[in-house]
């Protein structure tokens, strides 16, 4: 009864099955692993943002960037504006994720001559993005600027390609080591992303950076559980159509219709074998039929002596 499952149509059903198996079970830790990894790096940001302030130069300098573990990590620094180095940066959005615009980033340079970016906010795009747009000034005079360390940005970290030949004073990263050339003085790695200024500016300012989302973990652990339900569907549903096709021929042998030889069984149970040929005719058999072919002749020859 069980003989159909050698046939060609359902081993190769049930080998596709069976890879199907290992393949769901690898995507499915593959999601557990990117979930741990946004959890941890949710845990990361909210113990940067609650540990308290420390100075600039603690967590980076000159010949050497932020670790991952500070990023965002809150810092303070003290200096002059340098608004004649200011630049922009190209297509970033605003805190709504929609608006398209400008980030303003303006070195402030340390009482020891070396600078630090901070990147003061967001602008929106003019009509014209081959001018350097209006930029609401910088505090004039010495401030303390309280803000997020951040890390230099790279195309390799970022994804955004750096494009050649933009308009003066406006770049596509946000990249101390890059603008130290620009400034013709040591610039310290990374840069502060701000949250405070004190004293206060007054008038307009670039629309500050929200803090980042670190409360979301995302749909990982979702799909890890699906792909995992989905590998324990694979040999319910093998079982299903087992069941089914076992349902289908015990129903064709009890209405005495054997199962198509053509199904995925093969021939049935009182048919020939698949791939065999008949028994061949012996010569006994084959005079058997050559007497019954000439029995029928006899009687009217018999009838026709009579009527003589």
């Amino acid at each position: 009864m069980y003989r159909f499952l050698l046939s060609r149509q359902w081993v190769c059903l049930t080998l596709l099955g069976l890879a199907l198996i290992p393949a769901m079970i690898e995507l499915g830790f593959w999601q557990l692993h990117r979930h741990e990894a946004r959890v941890a790096h949710n845990d990361l940001i909210s113990a940067s943002l609650s540990a308290p302030a420390v100075p600039v130069t603690e967590l980076t300098g000159t010949d050497r960037g932020p670790d991952d573990d500070v990023r965002f990590r809150t810092v303070t620094a003290q200096g002059t504006y340098d608004t004649a180095h200011e630049v922009v940066v190209r297509q970033r959005t605003a805190s709504d994720s929609q608006s398209i615009g400008y980030f303003v980033v303006t070195p402030l340079v340390r009482a020891d001559g070396t600078a630090v970016l901070v990147n003061r906010g967001w602008i929106a795009a003019g009509g014209d993005l081959t001018r350097f747009p209006k930029v609401p000034a910088a505090p004039e005079g010495r401030v303390t600027v309280t803000g997020r360390m951040m890390a230099d940005e790279t195309t390799a970290s970022s994804g955004i390609k750096d494009k050649p030949g933009l308009p003066d004073r406006q770049v596509m990263l946000i990249n101390g080591e890059r603008q130290a050339e620009a400034l013709g003085r040591p610039v310290l790695r990374g840069y502060v992303q701000l949250t405070e200024t004190a004293p206060e500016p007054r008038g307009e300012q670039p629309e500050r950076l929200p803090e980042p989302d670190h409360g979301s973990i995302g749909p990982h652990m979702a799909y890890a559980v699906q792909w995992w339900l989905f590998t324990a569907a694979v040999p319910v549903g093998w079982g299903i159509l087992v069941r089914r096709e076992l349902g289908d021929r015990r129903a064709a042998l009890a209405a005495g219709d054997p199962p198509d030889a053509g199904g995925p069984g093969g021939g049935g149970p009182d048919g020939p074998a698949p791939g065999t040929d008949p028994a061949p005719a012996t010569d006994a058999d084959a005079d058997a039929g050559e007497a019954a072919d000439a029995a029928p002749a006899r009687p009217d020859r018999d009838r026709a002596a009579v009527g003589d």
